[in-house]
């Protein structure tokens, strides 16, 4: 009797869709869990770390949020890789369960799980951003969760439901505010469709108040701090500092960013929320995408700006695909076959995303495919893409600038400050100068020159992140070559000269605002 029954709960197990979907987000976990301790740690989580320690509700370049994380994150699990990156990998199987939730509420079956859910598994890109600490492991959450929210409004019309969007798209504007596009796209997707009339619904207007609210703190810290972000922003289009895309380009990268084959899926789900007579009542997703793809396109967005809307886009194409296979011979006889493509298309690029290999053998077999992951900022350079350069060099820079700290006279170490031109060097130095003694960084980068304007003090500098001694001298009238950064793996950015200053040309208050950089 007990075998029976338990042969009873493995059939209901594999026809349970939901089931499939937390065994696929238990894989998800189980490689991050597994991976990202490898190599270093990446510029922006150093960054990262370093705005938790000076917690805010605002900061140029970001939302908050990822600096309470960062903080919450350091306090209860430590500072190992493994702790850093916990909450990202449990947002990247979150993002997984949530394709299962989808798939389930559009009326996919078992099929259209496995096959939604191994796109989002297998997709390069978000297993690159899931296996850091960044804002980005956490946008796909709160997006999804809204999209979630918008689906069962439409099948259960209870109007409470916008409450809780309301709550949730507050929190992901606190995440990033790029929120503010997927909230503008869901509005303009439900204004095209008959369900227009939710405009109607008390409800939604409440939601709209609840999401000010939570928004509320990041928006008097902007008043403060006279709209930081949006100069930032105005200061990046400028100078071009992002590769800018063609809009063929931008869907090619689209493409190649989450793995060809996935591109049927996800394509077959704009068809399934836009004409399907099953998917059409949820059209306004549909929508909502192509709105996005315009916008990013014409706002020249990094490739990667994208990512968070394809869940549903790939549980809404599986469960189209998943009615073609009831249909026609042909396409029953691809039911196994398309999800084994995908893993083994999967297997072929998850070197490119994640650190299965050592850097020898990355190396060799990046060159034997003959592909490397697009470049999203023009002065990114290296032998690594920028996602694994940008791991090494900073404990190396450390130890140098310790060296040549510690060689200077005692009298003059008291007086010395360590003055770095990039938040990443800034952010290893906080971070990986406290074993060294190191007194910590200024810098006029990002948040940094914030922070530096309450402690501008010092005599003599050294120098972090100028190639040119010319560039030095502009500054000093004494300037002294004491060391390289060179480390063969690290970007082309991160390999100069290490100076040191002596007698500025203007005290340090009068030049930080010259000195500032948001960009």
């Amino acid at each position: 009797m007990s075998a029976q029954l338990s042969t009873h709960e493995r059939k209901t197990f594999l026809h349970n869709p939901l089931a499939w979907a937390a065994l696929f987000a238990l894989v998800k976990l189980a490689l991050h869990f597994s991976l990202n301790s490898y190599y270093g740690y990446f510029r922006d989580e150093l960054y990262y770390i370093a705005c938790g320690e000076h917690l805010a509700f605002g900061y140029p370049d970001h939302a908050p949020l990822i600096a309470f994380v960062t903080k919450l994150s350091r306090t209860v699990f430590g500072d190992s890789l493994f702790a850093l990156r916990l909450f990202p990998a449990f947002a990247g199987a979150t993002k997984i369960f949530l394709t299962g939730l989808f798939v389930r509420e559009f009326g996919g079956k078992r099929f259209a799980v496995i096959l939604a859910c191994t796109c989002a598994l297998v997709a390069p890109a978000p297993l690159a951003l899931d296996n850091l600490l960044s804002m980005n492991a956490f946008e796909s959450v709160f997006w999804m969760l809204c999209a979630y929210l918008v689906v069962l409004f439409i099948k259960r019309r209870d109007g409470r439901l916008w409450l809780w969007f309301g709550i949730v798209a507050g929190i992901g504007l606190m995440n990033k505010h790029s929120m503010l596009f997927f909230g503008f796209a869901l509005i303009v997707g439900l204004l095209l469709t008959s369900e227009r009339k939710v405009f109607l619904n008390k409800w939604i207007w409440i939601g709209g108040v609840a999401a000010l609210l939570v928004f509320t703190p990041n928006i008097i810290w902007q008043i403060q701090n006279d709209w930081a972000t949006l100069e930032l922003l105005a200061n990046v289009k400028a100078t071009n500092k992002n590769v800018v895309l063609s809009p063929l380009e931008f869907v090619w990268q689209q493409i190649f960013i989450l793995s060809p084959p996935t591109a049927l899926v996800w394509l077959a789900g704009i068809w399934f929320f836009l004409f399907d007579k099953c998917g059409k009542r949820f059209r306004a997703l549909g929508i909502a995408y192509l709105v996005l793809l315009v916008l990013m396109i014409a706002l020249k967005a990094k490739n990667y700006y994208l990512l968070p809307v394809y869940p549903y886009l790939f549980a809404g194409g599986a469960v189209w695909l998943e009615s073609l296979t009831t249909k026609h011979l042909f396409t029953r006889t691809l039911k196994l076959a398309f999800p084994v493509l995908l893993l083994i298309a999967g297997l072929v690029t998850m070197p490119l995303a994640l650190p299965v290999l050592s850097i020898e053998n990355f190396l060799r077999y990046q060159n034997a495919l003959g592909i490397a992951p697009p470049k999203t900022e023009v002065a990114h350079e290296g032998v690594l893409p920028q996602v694994f350069g940008d791991q090494f060099g900073w404990q190396e820079m450390t130890a140098q600038v310790a060296s040549i700290y510690h060689n200077l006279p005692p009298a003059e170490q008291s007086r010395t400050r360590i003055l770095a031109f990039n938040y990443g060097e800034a952010g290893a130095i906080d971070f990986f100068g406290r074993a060294y003694d190191l007194p910590p960084a200024i810098s006029p980068h990002q948040s940094y020159y914030l922070w530096g304007k309450q402690n501008l003090s010092g005599e003599t500098f050294i120098l972090l992140g100028l190639s040119q001694q010319t560039t030095a001298e502009k500054l000093c009238r004494k300037v002294e070559r004491a060391g390289e950064t060179n480390h063969p793996l690290s970007m082309t950015e991160e390999k100069y000269p290490i100076w040191i200053c002596r007698d500025l040309r203007e005290p340090l208050p009068d030049l930080w605002h010259k000195l500032k950089n948001w960009n």
